[in-house]
């Protein structure tokens, strides 16, 4: 089995998550509703290359689709002044065809429907006026979970198929669409409003082999204000299934991860601030870290209305990305879509430099360009060095469809002979995908 780099990889979750999905309304009263629920995605992919990550291709490229569909039912109901009961439940078909993604771990073959969301929980309405309207919040059962943007929880997304192992770690394909995000035990308990300090006490249990069904218990503290968020992040991974887990994964068992998060714009308009640091103890190895600075503008005067953004990260050697997903947008945390879905460095033993720049030339439309400078930090446990661009647009056709065309053009410094990952040759990879999302 790989060792870190396919551990630290997950698959991009699209800008669409169970709770922003669509809802169609069967039933509504004055205190209750039920809602039929329908999410679906598709994509094309090509890359010019492949990658070594799974061992299982040769040089040469690679086209493929992926596609899911969401489906079920949610609900909330007034409980004659004792808060609101709410819940759902969502199964979830999803698919790979053709050659299977550019890293082989899927192989085009993966067709899976199974639970998605099937979760209950309870707000506490006016109860508490001390901590706000809803400032107890109780769930339990399989469900999407996000802490802060998603550097260390952002569901349990990683969607490996069966291009590894014989397929033991296969979840039914849509790899790069991360189709699969809840996690399958949850216990949680929200404390606090929308405002000054809250928090949030969690027990999250993963049956994802290629996670080595990790279980978690974690603990947040925040104060939310309108200049910005400032939180902290306690994370201690309590166990892991041992017949799945990589000698990195082992050292999940006993491991605890601390955190400090600051986002918001200091009180000035057009400002965006973004800054995270990680560090974790390990029970038999050195302590690791990681952090980032991220500094953004938009300019509101100027036609089209551009946003410009510069971010610095750094991952140390051994550190352990968890479960980091897509959050704010293309780049975060899949640091280019080449190299953060196929190629590496996968957010760990690298330093990595971000240039961004958007554009909405019409109100439904934005439109991107993206750079990534990968450092190395040490080049004994493999080579990503290099640099990727990635052009996209964001086309809101209508309130149920989006249509989201990329073109990449990743450039390795060196080949898998080399040290590095991309198979046969550092040439440049002309990467394109194309995606569709509808909610209803």
């Amino acid at each position: 089995m790989l060792k870190s780099p396919l551990l630290r990889l997950s698959t991009l979750a699209l800008m669409i998550s169970a709770g922003q999905a669509g809802a169609y309304e069967l039933y509504a009263d004055d205190d209750s509703h039920l809602n039929a629920t329908l999410e679906a995605v598709f994509g094309i992919f090509h890359s010019q290359e492949n990658y070594a990550l799974s061992g299982r291709l040769d040089q040469g490229s690679s086209s493929w689709r992926e596609g899911y569909i969401k489906y079920g039912l949610s609900f909330d109901k007034g409980l004659a002044g004792v808060g609101t009961a709410y819940g759902a439940a969502n199964l979830l078909s999803s698919g790979t065809w053709g050659d299977g993604d550019a890293a082989g771990f899927s192989d085009g073959s993966e067709r899976t429907t199974k639970f998605e969301d099937a979760y209950l929980g309870w707000r506490s309405g006016k109860l508490f006026d001390v901590l706000d309207e809803d400032g107890v919040d109780l769930s339990f059962g399989r469900q999407n979970i996000v802490v802060g943007d998603g550097f260390l929880i952002n569901g349990d997304a990683l969607n490996l198929g069966k291009g590894l192992a014989d397929g033991e770690f296969n979840r039914g394909g849509a790899y790069w669409l991360a189709a699969r995000k809840a996690f399958d035990e949850t216990a949680v308990l929200r404390l606090g409003g929308k405002e000054g300090w809250r928090g949030d006490l969690m027990w999250l249990k993963s049956d994802n082999r290629a996670q080595a069904k990790t279980e978690m218990y974690v603990g947040t503290l925040e104060h939310v204000a309108e200049a910005g968020t400032v939180g902290l992040t306690y994370i201690d991974s309590t166990d892991v299934d041992e017949q799945f887990a990589s000698p990195a994964q082992l050292e999940r068992d006993g491991m605890k991860t601390y955190s400090l998060r600051a986002t918001g714009n200091a009180g000035v308009k057009n400002l965006f601030l973004s800054g995270e640091y990680a560090k974790q103890d390990k029970p038999h190895t050195a302590t690791e870290d990681a952090w980032y600075l991220e500094a953004g503008w938009t300019f509101a005067d100027v036609a089209w209305t551009p946003y410009v953004s510069y971010r610095y990260s750094r991952f140390s050697e051994g550190y352990d990305t968890l479960f980091y997903g897509f959050s704010r947008g293309f780049g975060t945390w899949f640091q280019g879509e080449v190299a953060g879905n196929y190629a590496g460095p996968f957010n760990t033993n690298s330093r990595i430099q971000n240039v961004t720049l958007k554009v909405s030339p019409l109100e439904n439309l934005t439109v991107g360009a993206m750079y990534f400078n990968y450092d190395t930090i040490d080049r004994s446990l493999g080579n990503t060095d290099g640099h990727e661009v990635d052009l996209y647009a964001e086309w809101h056709v209508n309130e149920h469809l989006t249509v989201m065309p990329l073109i990449g053009l990743y450039q390795p410094d060196k080949s898998a002979e080399q040290g590095g990952t991309q198979l046969g040759s550092n040439d440049k990879n002309l990467y394109s995908q194309v995606v569709f999302a509808t909610t209803f």
